[in-house]
């Protein structure tokens, strides 16, 4: 799958990191970042725990906000397949504070 349309290094290298399943993936956040899904706080570790390495993108169809806004189609285990975006929020040391993922209309 292309990622060469993300334009934020940190935020394509997460994806990456997702897309392997690959632990490293929380690296690239705070301590304990907030979280929803579809509006709802979920606890990212929680989650994670759960979706890295069953979960990942099928494409990548857009990429808005300077790169922080990942839009595409999304292998979701057990919940199958639907268009999603994932938001990225950046604090000032350049660690994701903030992820917010949901089901795109």
């Amino acid at each position: 799958m292309d990622l060469s349309k993300i334009t934020d290094p940190q935020v394509k290298q997460a994806i990456e990191a997702l897309q392997t399943g690959d632990k490293s993936w929380y690296s690239f956040f705070t301590e304990n970042p907030a979280m929803t899904d579809d509006g709802n706080k979920v606890d990212f570790k929680s989650f994670f725990v759960n979706a890295l390495g069953k979960e990942l993108f099928l494409s990548i169809d857009r990429v808005e906000n300077e790169g922080k806004d990942i839009h595409g189609n999304f292998k979701a285990g057990q919940w199958g397949t639907f268009p999603v975006f994932f938001k990225f929020h950046k604090n000032s040391e350049g660690k994701f504070d903030r992820l917010d993922i949901g089901q795109d209309k």
